[in-house]
């Protein structure tokens, strides 16, 4: 996982290389100012050396410019680094969401998949950036003082740093706890976030049922599990950091206490006791750079294995012998069909045969498999055994966006896109023209609705549509399918939510769409399918009839009944 990470580096390698070349400027320029305090004090106060003094003021002036500069380029340009990694990482993982099959969709709540996009990204940017500078300038400057120090007085340096054994050991101790304390917050801002984002989209229902406490119930839950998990985390780091924070302060103690025997003892003189004081200060904070790298890694690592998560799950794949869809007629026929669902049993053995340019409708009781049917020609899910094929091709032998760039589905609950009315329109066909767009709006008999508009095509939507009437909403999607222009057409409930006035001019542009195109039909009113070519009535035991209205209306089975309102 970490080379996975690392990989991210790759293409700002550059401007990372610079980051650490300035963190080892920072780094060298701290290490510098105690050598220069210490032979200050031990020559040139003692000799009342003013030239000295002059020139040591103005290189230590020198050298904090430097610092300025590069603690600029570090804050700026480190944190772009970081940044433009979070938003590569993001890329990454929305284009493969793109190619997750639905029941990816089914199985994961929406709350949950955005927290990981922008909540654990965030912290994974920010280790991004912080992370390695602040351990390479932690490595740098404890290092840098030991050595230095060495050089002074080595028995006094061993005893002092005798407390970094004891720091490695606690680090490690705690660093598998907080590891598991910041990867449970983590799942529980998704549950969190998919609380919330379930309660806004049903806002109108839960204020329709009057349903405010029931919610507000539903959120405590989930908000006393991330309270309690975020306290745990911070019992864990809060252990981590005081525990760290002792530690150094050991090394105050150690030099102030053993730094005054060694000088009483003459071993070291008034200018080295100022240089381990003023080192032991410095060394301090790459101490504390340790223990936030080592938080800071926790939480981000966290992220970033819930991220890596995603990068890891199964997508659609076409068979490496897969070919293009092209030239559809559009026979379609299932092949002794099986299809489960959750480990239920949807279809069994079913056959059944569309002919090119004819409509078939599916009617029958709920939970029979009729808008499963709609869903397994565009691949939505794969069938357990059998076969499926549009002209005489398997579509499991077909690349899936040459099978769905020909098929076009229209639902009983339309989805729109936040935006306006032409940026919904459009999605049938990005590069339609404006004349192209208003000859689909008017086939879809939404056009006149459109010119009432104050800002006509340009009106803006609003979320999910829902500045629009369902009717209105269904003419819009109707508009795409007319600029998609597919060979197929799939209506799976279009008209069953509207008014019977909106549902007639609806079936109106849903006739014209249907000529000359293979059409699938779904439906629970009956008047509309009159028409069908090929009625299935369709039971959890397949299919139990098939033939036209009229045909069937004489057999005076289950679709008589239906028709007549009896419910089976």
């Amino acid at each position: 996982m970490l080379k996975k990470f690392v990989s991210y580096y790759k293409p700002y390698r550059k401007l990372f290389f610079l980051d650490l070349f300035a963190a080892i400027i920072v780094s060298l320029c701290d290490l510098i100012y105690p050598m220069l305090s210490r032979v200050a004090v031990n020559n040139y106060i003692p000799n009342k050396n003013y030239k000295a003094i002059t020139l040591l003021a103005l290189f230590l002036l020198g050298i904090y410019l430097t610092k300025l500069l590069c603690n600029f380029f570090m804050n700026y340009w480190g944190h772009v680094v970081g940044v433009r990694m979070q938003a590569d990482m993001r890329r990454d993982v929305y284009a493969k969401l793109q190619n997750f099959p639905i029941k990816y969709f089914d199985n994961t709540q929406t709350g949950s998949i955005m927290s990981r996009i922008v909540n654990d990204l965030q912290e994974v940017s920010e280790l991004a950036h912080h992370g390695p500078e602040d351990l390479f300038i932690s490595i740098i400057m404890i290092l840098g003082s030991f050595l230095l120090l060495l050089n002074i007085n080595v028995p006094l340096t061993l005893i002092i740093f005798s407390v970094i054994p004891f720091t490695i050991w606690f680090t490690i101790n705690r660093r598998q706890r907080m590891a598991e304390a910041f990867l449970k917050t983590r799942e529980t801002i998704g549950a969190i976030n998919s609380t919330l984002q379930n309660s806004i989209s049903g806002i109108r229902v839960s204020k329709a049922f009057v349903n405010r406490d029931v919610e507000l119930e539903k959120f405590k839950k989930n908000n006393i599990k991330f309270k309690e998990a975020r306290e745990d985390a911070y019992k864990v780091m809060a252990e981590y950091v005081s525990g760290m924070t002792f530690l150094t302060d050991m090394l105050d103690y150690l030099v102030l206490i053993f730094g005054a025997i060694f000088t009483y003892q003459e071993k070291i003189n008034f200018g080295d006791f100022l240089a381990y004081l003023l080192y032991i200060r410095i060394f301090s904070q790459p101490i504390k750079r340790l223990v936030g790298f080592v938080e800071q890694y926790q939480n981000g690592m966290s992220g970033f294995k819930r991220f890596n998560q995603i990068l890891e799950e199964d997508i659609e794949k076409n068979s490496p012998s897969a070919k293009e869809l092209t030239n559809v007629k559009g026979d379609i026929e299932f092949s002794d069909v099986f299809f489960s669902h959750d480990k239920k049993n949807i279809l069994n053995n079913l056959s059944l045969k569309i002919t090119a340019g004819q409509t078939l409708a599916l009617v029958g009781p709920s939970g029979g498999g009729k808008t499963t049917i709609c869903n397994l020609i565009p691949r939505f899910y794969d069938i357990d055994t059998g076969d499926i094929t549009i002209d005489n091709n398997s579509i499991y032998g077909l690349t899936i966006d040459s099978l769905r760039k020909n098929i076009g589905i229209v639902q009983q609950d339309p989805f729109l896109f936040t935006g306006t009315i032409k940026e919904n329109l459009i999605i049938g066909k990005i590069d339609a023209t404006d004349a192209e767009i208003i000859d689909a709006a008017q086939k879809a008999n939404i056009h006149d609705f459109i010119t009432t508009l104050p800002e006509g095509y340009d009106t803006d939507v609003g979320e999910r549509g829902v500045k629009l009437s369902g009717g209105q909403k269904q003419r819009i999607a109707i508009g795409r399918i007319f600029l998609k222009n597919p060979p197929i057409l799939i209506l799976d409930e279009a008209t069953s939510a509207l008014d019977n006035i909106t549902e007639q001019l609806i079936q109106e542009s849903l006739d014209t769409l249907s000529k000359g195109r293979t059409t699938i039909v779904v439906a629970h009113r009956l008047s509309t399918i009159k028409k069908a070519n090929t009625i299935a009535v369709l039971t959890d035991e397949g299919i139990i009839e098939r033939g036209t209205h009229e045909e069937l209306l004489r057999k005076k089975g289950i679709y008589y009944n239906l028709h007549l309102g009896i419910t089976i």
